[in-house]
């Protein structure tokens, strides 16, 4: 195994770690911890159904594929992930415990029977009988009655039923029912809540009478949701139905993970094994409820405690726009950045809103990936079309577990007027790109939007992104010949300003890492500034450890998966990696070549993972504008300031909570103070204007 190399997979894990100490860390608000808590567990839930999925179908095709950067096989992966996670479980038990006796201290307590009062107990007795046992679906398993379909991340309730002959069975209860509330009040409003699952479970007895209960648990079920679609497509299908089925298909796909609450007789799980089809390595006993949302309502009760959650914070108006004026007409002036959540997107919203009236506007033309559901921009798209505009909307109807969004926006577009297109054969389109074209005074004008999140209102103000505007002639058109590719389901042969995944990006990022390494070479200083989600192209790797050994300084702000172990004796020495997990995710891509004048700052879409840089139509584009190059940079030295979120990776590819030495630096916090510093300094100077025209 080479030393510099961490697998995917476990460097998955060390990130969900990561979010985890979150939840550990006292230093954060109560309430938030759980909501880290929740993340956790959500996580792991998403990274079974796709990446553990992914290496069973692997196992399944063929045993002896390793991984290209540790030489592991699938199945050595995955039993380092079941073990990895067997103890990171362990982890998450004891925070939430810890969690629920904190809030007890609010006056807020989940119950369970054992702690049920007389009173209490002859309510949840009647409650069931008139709440839940109606509208329970029994089903106990033989030969007449075959094992029932589990769905996937449901809870159920299955009870080790005795037969008066001594025969044994299996009962099964489904608890989850949209007509009966998950989070049970107690009666006496003395904030004692109970789960309706843990009701059908200690009362399961009632619905199998004649069977003697020899053993009860609740269990999860969580199913693989790893589909090809473009691998199953064939051409003389519709693709938007397709893909609609495609998605009834996914609910139906073998278990990855089986979750437990109790411990049950070793027969009886192995019964379940063998019904779902998965190993017993893969049955997981949860100390802790097996799912965790109804931790949203626990925190509305605890609304009244503003100690217990982060600061209230709005994105701020960006100072780079006047009120009242043209917002292309503002770009057209100079180039725009917004800096998502610290930033509001309502300029950007503006300039679609703008454009869809204009009449100078003949086109706009937009990838779209992810969108909020209750979607801004799919409004003011539709709009531009019943205007007579010519909208071309590329959807990505292969945006994983948001196809079914994708599929209902793409039918309102379509009504609408807006010519849409599919994408890629092979390729998913996960570039953030809007074109603009507009009939000028002098001829054909450009506005271009290149952003590193989606266009989604909800996102804006949870992650952390960066969204540039421009009215760069050269980036415009380019800009058009990637949507010209696009709408010929073709990818960009070459560009000159934009980097444009699959054939244009990664080839460029080698070319200009190797320059850095010339640059060394030669004397002169070099330099390399990253910040990715993840990092797990081996092309790009080899090359940043080259560059490395060369004596190219490298810093690299990585939130997630990082592949390339860095402070490696001979190897990684001159790389640092660090990894920031705060209250909003990390999600802004800023690639960073060069020292001095002939620095180079681009902003993308892309991460450097195979997938971004070679099987994905991705953008970067280049950031021009001497302001927005400073404060890009300003952004990416805090962060490598951060000492309260930020974590180091050391050369055993171990991460650590950086010292906090000196003045404390909460990167995102700051950034966000900025943005509400800028915008009363910029309220006052509109007050100032305002009152000289009086």
């Amino acid at each position: 195994m080479d030393t510099i190399y961490m697998n995917r997979e476990l460097s998955w894990l060390k990130f969900n770690e990561r979010v985890l100490e979150e939840a550990e860390n006292r230093e954060v608000p109560l309430c938030e911890r759980m909501n880290f808590v929740s993340i956790y567990q959500s996580n792991l839930d998403e990274f079974f159904r796709v990446r553990v999925g992914s290496l069973q179908d692997q196992m399944l095709i063929n045993k002896k594929i390793r991984d290209n950067k540790t030489n592991m096989t699938a199945e050595e992966q995955i039993r380092a992930i079941l073990k990895g996670v067997k103890k990171l479980n362990k982890r998450k038990d004891a925070a939430y415990k810890e969690l629920m006796e904190k809030v007890g201290e609010y006056g807020i307590a989940m119950i369970d029977f054992t702690m049920a009062k007389s009173e209490e107990k002859k309510y949840l007795d009647q409650y069931f009988n008139h709440e839940i046992m109606p509208l329970s679906s029994p089903t106990i398993v033989g030969k007449r009655q075959p094992f029932p379909f589990l769905r996937n991340q449901e809870i159920y309730a299955v009870a080790v039923l005795q037969t008066r002959s001594g025969k044994e069975r299996i009962g099964i209860i489904p608890c989850t029912n949209n007509m009966v509330e998950r989070l049970v009040e107690l009666p006496g409003g003395k904030g004692r809540y109970i789960l309706s699952e843990d009701i059908v479970l200690h009362y399961i007895g009632k619905v199998f009478k004649g069977y003697k209960v020899i053993g009860k648990s609740l269990i999860r079920v969580v199913r693989n949701a790893d589909i090809d679609a473009d691998a199953l497509y064939d051409e003389d299908l519709d693709y938007r139905q397709f893909m609609a089925d495609l998605m009834k298909e996914r609910k139906k796909l073998s278990p990855v993970r089986l979750d437990m609450s109790r411990e049950i007789d070793s027969s009886v799980v192995e019964s379940l094994c063998r019904y779902l089809d998965i190993s017993s390595e893969r049955v997981f006993r949860s100390e802790t409820p097996l799912d965790f949302s109804f931790i949203f309502k626990i925190q509305d009760h605890l609304r009244m405690n503003p100690e217990l959650f982060y600061e209230r914070r709005v994105p701020q108006k960006s100072p780079s726009f006047r009120d009242g004026e043209s917002i292309l007409g503002q770009i057209k002036e100079r180039d725009k950045l917004l800096s998502y959540p610290y930033e509001s997107i309502r300029p950007f919203l503006g300039m679609l809103n703008e454009a869809a009236e204009d009449d100078s506007v003949i086109s706009i033309k937009m990838t779209l990936y992810r969108l909020a559901k209750q979607s801004k921009v799919i409004e003011a798209l539709c709009e531009a079309s019943e205007n007579g505009k010519e909208v071309v909307v590329l959807v990505e109807l292969r945006a994983r577990f948001d196809e079914e969004n994708n599929i209902r926006w793409s039918r309102m577009l379509e009504k609408a007027g807006c010519q849409i297109i599919y994408g890629l054969e092979g390729f998913k389109v996960h570039s953030k790109l809007c074109l603009i074209t507009k009939k000028g005074k002098d001829g054909i004008e450009y506005i271009t939007q290149i952003g590193t999140g989606n266009y989604n209102e909800k996102t804006a103000r949870l992650y952390t992104d960066l969204s540039l505007m421009t009215a760069n002639e050269e980036i415009g058109i380019e800009a058009a010949k990637v949507f010209q590719a696009l709408t010929k389901g073709e990818a960009v042969e070459e560009s000159g300003h934009l980097l444009v995944a699959p054939k244009c990006l990664q080839n460029r990022v080698i070319d200009m890492i190797e320059e850095e390494i010339r640059r060394r070479e030669n004397g002169e200083d070099a330099y390399i500034g990253l910040k990715l989600n993840s990092l797990t192209d081996k092309k790009i790797m080899d090359k940043l450890a080259e560059a490395s050994r060369a004596g190219v300084r490298i810093d690299m702000i990585i939130r997630g998966i990082s592949c390339l172990i860095p402070g490696v004796k001979g190897q990684t020495e001159n790389i640092r990696i660090r990894s920031i997990v705060g209250r909003f995710l990390e999600h802004s891509r800023i690639y960073i070549f060069g020292c001095g004048e002939r620095r180079r700052y681009y902003i993308s879409s892309a991460d450097f993972m195979t997938r971004n840089t070679v099987k994905r139509v991705e953008v970067a584009a280049p950031v021009y504008d001497p302001a927005i190059r400073e404060r890009i940079q300003g952004m990416f030295d805090l962060m490598l300031r951060d000492n309260k979120k930020a974590r180091e990776e050391n050369p055993e590819g171990v991460y650590k909570l950086v010292k906090c030495e000196g003045e404390p630096v909460n990167s995102q916090e700051t950034l966000y103070q900025e943005a509400y510093d800028n915008a009363a300094r910029r309220n006052g100077e509109q007050a100032a204007d305002d009152n000289e025209e009086e």
